[in-house]
């Protein structure tokens, strides 16, 4: 893997080669070029960019120099100074930050200070020195104090300072490495970002808890955007009802199915067993035609006997006469010689029945 094929960096000898200066790159940022104790004192020959690629000195690594404004350090930076860092089987990469001076003066202004700008590039695993306050065009008294071999940056030409290319006389002195620019990504596309999108950003900002002056927001933005925020959590609050209705009417559906499932199961229990008492040849019926024989009977008149032991009737005697001499319940006798003469004529027409 890239950036893991020394667990820690050599650097260059002091003034006979018997000091040597290590770092752990993994473990601890990179020291400032002003104040690290290695001191390039050794003679440094010149080096051909075929003789460092072939592995040559033997005695040190290869100086490899990279420059930049490195403003809102990103992923294009990073690999960079990753292309830098490998472009030889043993480097050493001193990396340069201009500082907020002649980054106002030559480019413009930046989002980070020139102390955050240093410390983002000591964080980067694949510096192994930082040099502060970088000049804008390299000089020949530059490269010679800081035994720099080689200089890797883009090909594209750098016009600034009046030059058409800033490392033009690099590239003709045979120092100069080409590195590959990352595409879709860099600090003026994010900065554009930003700006674009100034009101989402700033009514962020509004949320977390920064002041209007803070943001340099007049008192009539400020209040529109605390309005969008509270619209915007309104709509939060409807989104999220939304979905919660959803997942309870998707429960519902599924309780419902169960349930018509389970109604449908005892329906038919129950028509079966009604059937099975009030059908055709259900219990009920023989239940019922038992009671209803039951209570006929019960109902029904007993019949009088054929004949009776006291008093028998020849077939040739008529039927008992109607007793029309019977006393009139509703009219009682008037007198009682009437009342006498209607027990007399009773007790004679018992007589002639005899």
């Amino acid at each position: 893997m890239v950036g893991h094929q020394e667990s820690t960096t050599k650097g260059d000898a002091g003034d006979s080669g018997a000091s040597t200066f290590w770092r752990k790159t993994l473990t601890a940022p990179a020291p400032f070029a002003d104040e690290t104790s290695c001191q390039c004192q050794a003679p440094h020959e010149k080096l051909t960019i075929a003789q460092a690629r072939l592995g040559t000195p033997v005695d040190r690594p290869v100086r490899v120099y990279a420059d930049g404004i490195f403003d809102l350090f990103h992923s294009g930076h990073a690999r960079a100074l990753m292309q830098a860092k490998t472009l030889f089987p043993n480097s050493y990469l001193l990396v340069g930050v201009c500082s907020d001076d002649l980054t106002h003066k030559f480019k413009g202004f930046t989002v980070m200070n020139e102390a955050e700008r240093y410390e983002a590039l000591r964080h980067c695993r694949y510096v192994d020195e930082v040099i502060r306050d970088a000049p804008w065009t390299l000089t020949p008294e530059f490269l010679e104090k800081h035994k720099i071999d080689f200089v890797a940056h883009d090909d594209i030409p750098y016009s600034s300072a009046g030059s058409d290319d800033v490392y033009k006389h690099i590239k003709e002195a045979g120092m100069f490495v080409p590195t590959q620019r990352t595409e879709g990504i860099s600090t003026s596309d994010i900065i554009t970002r930003i700006v674009r999108d100034y009101d989402v950003y700033a009514r962020r900002n509004l949320q977390r808890g920064y002041t209007a002056k803070e943001l340099n927001v007049s008192f009539i933005n400020e209040k529109k955007y605390r309005f969008q925020n509270q619209v915007d959590k309104m709509k939060e609050k409807v989104k999220n009802v939304e979905e919660r209705s959803k997942e309870f009417v998707n429960r519902v559906e599924e309780k419902s199915h169960d349930l018509i499932q389970k109604w449908e199961e005892k329906s038919r229990e129950f028509i079966g067993n009604f059937l099975e008492l009030f059908g055709p040849d259900g219990a009920w019926k023989q239940m019922f035609q038992e009671r209803s024989s039951r209570m006929l009977q019960a109902l029904s008149p007993k019949q009088s006997p054929v004949s009776s032991p006291t008093r028998s009737r020849s077939p040739s005697r008529s039927p008992s006469p109607t007793f029309s001499w019977l006393p009139n319940k509703t009219s009682p006798p008037s007198s009682p010689k009437a009342a006498s003469a209607s027990i007399s004529s009773m007790s004679e027409g018992d007589e002639d029945e005899k």
